[in-house]
């Protein structure tokens, strides 16, 4: 699909989608699926928001079988013991089973969970979202604590999340052992949905610095 194709958002458009990926996209890389079709090893679990704007494979030009991916409303992670559920399973199942060698934390811009902690009011009515997003309660305290300026507030917020649930990770047992041994990487992301960027969180300085620049630093210069 061009940019100028219209977009068929009916169940008719998703079917003729999976219609041109079994013809034309899947002979095309028939060789890996064939080998993925025995078994995967994904090298990094991929925890991002469920936003249909954020598309990890794309933003990483992964290949299939590269990313064990988890996504939810405000790529949240409980702490262990505290909502032991689908994400703990996930979390506990790449890093003990598969073997992940990498943990990535991806918030990201404009993210309406982050805008319904800010604003409980609008989650009055959504209690299931509101029950889930006390995960991310000490994000939005950490903004209000620090007076942060209101049009600054949302960005913050995004950013003070990711460190929590960065936080939140290390309280799960396959986490602390893997890390223990030397086994496992974490790294907190925030992608710019408006001009698709990444900024990284480094760990020593505990500030989000840019993609180039966590390059460099993985590079060891």
């Amino acid at each position: 699909m061009t940019q100028d194709t219209p977009r068929d958002d009916s169940l008719l458009g998703l079917l003729k989608g999976v219609e041109d990926f079994s013809h034309k996209v899947f002979p095309e890389s028939q060789k890996l699926f064939s080998e993925l079709a025995e078994g995967q090893s994904p090298h990094t679990l991929f925890i991002t928001c469920a936003d249909s704007r954020v598309v990890p494979e794309m933003i990483t030009q992964t290949q299939p079988g590269e990313l064990f991916v988890c996504r939810n409303i405000g790529n949240i992670v409980p702490a262990y013991g505290e909502m032991l559920g689908g994400v703990s399973a996930v979390v506990e199942f790449a890093v003990a089973v598969l073997r992940v060698r990498h943990v990535v934390v991806c918030g990201h811009t404009d993210c309406g969970a982050m805008k319904g902690l800010l604003n409980p009011d609008s989650t009055r009515d959504l209690p299931t979202v509101e029950a889930w997003l006390r995960n991310a309660q000490a994000a939005r305290s950490a903004v209000f604590a620090r007076k942060v300026d209101v049009p600054d507030m949302l960005g913050t917020v995004i950013e003070e999340n990711v460190r929590l649930q960065l936080a939140h990770l290390r309280t799960h047992p396959a986490v602390a052992a893997a890390r223990a041994n030397g086994e496992l990487n974490l790294q907190g992301w925030v992608y710019n949905i408006g001009d698709g960027k990444v900024s990284v969180l480094d760990e020593t300085s505990d500030h989000f610095v840019p993609l180039a620049e966590a390059i460099k630093r993985e590079n060891g210069q």
